[in-house]
């Protein structure tokens, strides 16, 4: 198995009119590169790790939500050695009610599926907290030494990539990502234009437990910068951005009340001298009339 993985022909297991399932060839690798006893899957979807691991000898729990198991409100019924997880990549497809009948498992095990249902989340800042609640509760719920498998990819809206990569919650150890090319997929049959760049591959995260009790967590934490409080800004960015954001040339004055009170003044008690001297580079700024300034021409 190298860092770049590619399976044309899907291999044997699972139901490739499943949508979203991942070629049973991967699993086969896995069991291989990593030496697998033992390798659980909560999300199994149409089996595809089950399949593959019973043909192989390998042991493991195989649960969904199609069977009747909600990782959001249940508790996971092992302690596992090794964890294969292929979440759902927020609503590019949907299960619940499209892949199965809702209703089906409403009559047999109970409860809705599509209340806690990762494809049916409420937005990409619902899905994410979804996702790494369930990345958290498995990676606990392994042994030491143990080692969680995650398959995840890129997905674009409206011009805006949002990356599962990313946005996950990494318990443990990072051991390896492996970049797994897509093949035979819906988005294949559809041309695209403009600046538009296909996703034509996927992830798979490698994460080990190396310590039963104690362990680092890396998250991804989104927040607003401006560019008046940040430490590699310049003083021709920041001016730079000033002007740009106002849309026209501004004067000294106005250049000032726009800075004031941040950061980037703080730590400098000359600003105003250092805004002088920077709007006088005439390769960035350009002098339209006394005291006034803007950007210069591209």
């Amino acid at each position: 198995m190298q860092s770049i993985v590619s399976y044309p022909d899907r291999g044997v297991g699972g139901k490739n009119s499943y949508r979203g399932n991942c070629s049973p060839k991967l699993i086969e690798d896995l069991i291989d590169q990593y030496d697998l006893k033992y390798l659980s899957d909560y999300m199994v979807g149409s089996g595809t790790t089950e399949d593959v691991c019973k043909a192989r000898g390998v042991g493991g729990m195989y649960l969904d939500l199609n069977r009747g198991f909600d990782m959001m409100t249940m508790d996971i019924p092992e302690r596992a050695d090794n964890i294969f997880w292929h979440p759902p990549y927020d609503d590019i497809v949907v299960y619940s009610d499209e892949m199965y009948k809702a209703q089906d498992i409403i009559n047999r095990y109970g409860f809705d599926p599509r209340v806690n249902d990762l494809s049916r989340c409420n937005g990409w800042e619902d899905f994410v907290k979804k996702m790494n609640y369930c990345t958290m509760k498995q990676f606990t719920s392994m042994e030491k030494g143990g080692r969680m498998f995650i398959l995840m990819g890129d997905i674009k809206k409206r011009g805006k990539l949002y990356s599962m990569l990313l946005d996950i919650a990494k318990p443990g150890t990072v051991e390896q990502i492996i970049i797994k090319a897509q093949h035979n997929c819906v988005s294949d049959r559809r041309s695209y234009s403009g600046r538009f760049v296909p996703i034509v591959h996927e992830y798979l995260l490698v994460l080990r437990k190396d310590s039963p009790l104690m362990f680092e967590v890396q998250m991804t934490k989104h927040q607003r910068a401006d560019m008046r409080d940040m430490e590699g800004a310049t003083w021709r960015d920041v001016v730079a951005a000033v002007l740009e954001d106002a849309h026209k040339p501004l004067s000294l004055k106005e250049i000032y009340e726009r800075v004031d009170g941040h950061k980037k003044c703080q730590s400098n008690p000359h600003w105003t001298d250092k805004i002088r001297q920077v709007v006088q580079n005439e390769k960035f700024f350009s002098h339209v009339e006394r005291g006034v300034y803007g950007l210069a021409a591209a």
